[in-house]
């Protein structure tokens, strides 16, 4: 989070202070969040204050700030205010605009990943059991969060085992016959077929609710009961079913390391602080069972105290998730009350800041502060380790400093159809997922032929970098560009450059590097092309070589991924998907009425606008789209 820019020469830094002297006279008494913006309307930092008039005016005492404020200020070109109603008010407002902005003077909380959940549906007569990640928008009831994709998966395996409840889509479930393999290794009652009436369905589905909800204890002691009484009719295989479901649902509630039935819902979250950086693990309890964690790393700058970094990512996380009642802290959090009072507005009901000395809740902080700890040391393990390799690369490349961004392109196609460019971006941290990119050919000429592509994706990518950091100073600029290609890649990129006036090392501060694979593709063997450079090789347990093998690996991995999802996406499309006019609820109904799109194209103007929601002219229009009309 820190800025590398030098310190800021007088001129800039009075200008910045004459900008927010400018703006105090205006200022209310009251609370509010402000916004710094530099030049070009960019956030620089947005904070909250309970009185805006008091709060500002400390950015135009710039003796009195830290060197990294004082450099904000500097670049700061105007200040926006926007007042509430409340202090709480103003940090959940603060806390949405740093998500959305994430201004570069802030505590950034960098994953964003969504956290997916279980969902038990609601709009059908059948409900079904799914793993749900995303807008919460369709009907029914949503169990979770879950801390990964891998939690919810085996909870959802164990469910099914113990409540058969059906996990296929309501299609697939409208045109069954007989049975599908779910129903025959036990996971599923075969609602579609008629193996159970609705009633009994809809016991079993009032079961998993109320499991999810925390009676677990109460709906294993019914099957309890159930399979004595069954055994004690020498109903032998309903005793067993009864069994059966006993022990999914024994491994459930066993599955987890910690556990705490008391607790209810709540999140535990640990934090720990080393080499200026922080760990923040969250742990999710939901009916008092553990249903995982994830270690989070905000960006902040090293200087800034465990209470600031918390309570900035406590707003941040939340203004996701809905927080739960409880929320118990390894470390107090800047502002306890305000944030508390922000989360309660934000969940609708009151939700309480927990700071444990003793009993199972410590217990369970300690766990997560240690594992913050620990995931914390790792990682600077690996930080470190990363940075010696990339200074070795800068070394082996001629670069002057090891690179802070490295930009890798690749192409895929099949025989030119479905063209497309990727973009991937790694960094001192590791990949930067959040910044990969791909490009749709435009160009009907260049798909299919390589160094055509290529060309288009450069000019594409570095025109739009020329037009939205010129002075390079957002950090949108690489350090270096590796290819996946061979020396006429290497041409081809440099010429792309050069047409856009863009100078590469030695001459420019961007390095251009190409990756040829070796001999017959083989691994370890590859060549590497730069400008102004006879062809090399390295070692083949070089640490460098491996670090390129595997800068490369993920380059062609994410541009095979978009070109499968471009060609699976052209197969399972329609040609009624290129009709203007025609969307998802007007296909809906055609393809419903004509059974394909086949007959559509051979329906009349008057068979056309007799369809629901299909006028005279779209009919014309959509009957001169398959016959060549105008």
């Amino acid at each position: 989070m820190t800025d590398p820019a030098p310190p800021p020469v007088d001129g800039s830094l009075a200008a910045g202070v004459a900008v927010i002297r400018r703006v105090l006279p205006t200022l209310p008494d009251s609370p509010g969040v402000y916004r710094m913006l530099d030049a070009a309307g960019d956030a620089l930092y947005v904070g909250k204050a309970k009185n805006l008039k008091r709060r500002v005016p400390s950015y135009s005492r710039p003796a009195l700030l830290p060197l990294r404020l004082q450099r904000m200020v500097s670049r700061t070109a105007s200040l926006e205010v926007v007042t509430t109603a409340s202090e709480a008010e103003a940090l959940l407002l603060e806390s949405n605009l740093i998500k959305q902005l994430k201004p570069r003077y802030n505590i950034l909380l960098r994953d964003d990943k969504s956290f997916p959940y279980i969902l038990i549906t609601g709009d059908h007569d059948w409900p079904r059991i799914v793993k749900h990640r995303g807008a919460r928008k369709r009907a029914g009831e949503y169990f979770g969060p879950f801390a990964s994709a891998g939690a919810v998966n085996e909870t959802l395996g164990h469910l099914e085992r113990a409540f058969l409840l059906r996990s296929c889509s309501d299609s697939v479930f409208a045109n069954r016959a007989r049975p599908c393999l779910m129903y025959q290794i036990k996971r599923c009652s075969a609602p579609c077929v008629g193996r159970i009436d609705q009633k009994d369905y809809a016991a079993l589905v009032a079961e998993a609710r109320a499991f999810l909800t925390g009676a677990s204890q109460r709906i294993q002691d019914g099957l309890v009961a159930r399979m004595e009484a069954a055994a004690e009719a020498l109903d032998f295989e309903t005793a067993a079913h009864c069994r059966d479901r006993l022990k999914a649902m024994a491994r459930i509630t066993a599955r987890q390391e910690v556990n705490l039935p008391r607790l209810g819902n709540a999140d535990v979250i640990g934090l720990h602080q080393a080499g200026g950086q922080t760990c923040v693990q969250v742990f999710l309890f939901r009916a008092g069972q553990n249903f995982g964690n994830r270690a989070f790393y905000p960006s902040h700058p090293p200087e800034a105290p465990a209470e600031e970094v918390l309570a900035a990512f406590l707003g941040q996380f939340y203004a996701r998730y809905e927080p739960p009642p409880e929320i118990l802290l390894s470390h107090p959090a800047a502002q306890p009350e305000v944030l508390a009072e922000a989360l309660g507005l934000r969940a609708g009901r009151k939700v309480r800041l927990g700071r444990p000395e003793r009993g199972d809740k410590r217990r369970l902080v300690a766990h997560a502060e240690t594992n913050a700890r620990e995931a914390l040391g790792r990682r600077l393990a690996e930080t470190t380790a990363h940075k010696k390799l990339l200074a070795q690369l800068a070394e082996k490349l001629g670069m002057a400093a090891p690179p802070a961004r490295i930009e890798v392109y690749d192409n895929s196609h099949v025989q030119g159809r479905h063209a497309g460019g990727a973009m991937i971006v790694a960094g001192p941290e590791g990949f930067e997922k959040a910044h990969y990119r791909t490009f749709s050919i435009k160009d009907p000429g260049a798909a299919g032929d390589d160094f055509a592509m290529m060309a288009e994706v450069m000019r594409r990518r570095f025109s739009r970098v020329l037009k939205e950091d010129p002075d390079r100073q957002r950090g949108h600029w690489p350090d270096l560009v590796l290819i996946d290609g061979g020396k006429g890649q290497l041409s081809t990129v440099l010429k792309a450059l050069d047409e856009l006036g863009i100078a590469v090392a030695p001459e420019g501060p961007l390095a251009v590097a190409a990756i040829a694979k070796g001999p017959d593709r083989n691994a370890g063997r590859e060549t590497f092309h730069l400008p102004g450079r006879a062809p090399f090789t390295l070692p083949e347990r070089d640490p460098v070589l491996y670090l390129l093998q595997r800068l490369r690996d993920e380059a062609h991995r994410f541009a095979i991924g978009t070109h499968r999802a471009k060609r699976g996406k052209a197969l399972t499309g329609s040609p009624l998907d290129s009709v203007p006019g025609i969307g998802a609820r007007r296909k809906r109904a055609l393809l419903n009425h004509f059974g394909s799109a086949r007959e559509v194209a051979a329906a009349s103007i008057d068979d056309l606008a007799g369809i629901e929601g299909i006028s005279r002219a779209l009919a014309e229009r959509l009957h001169n789209h398959f016959h060549g009309g105008d």
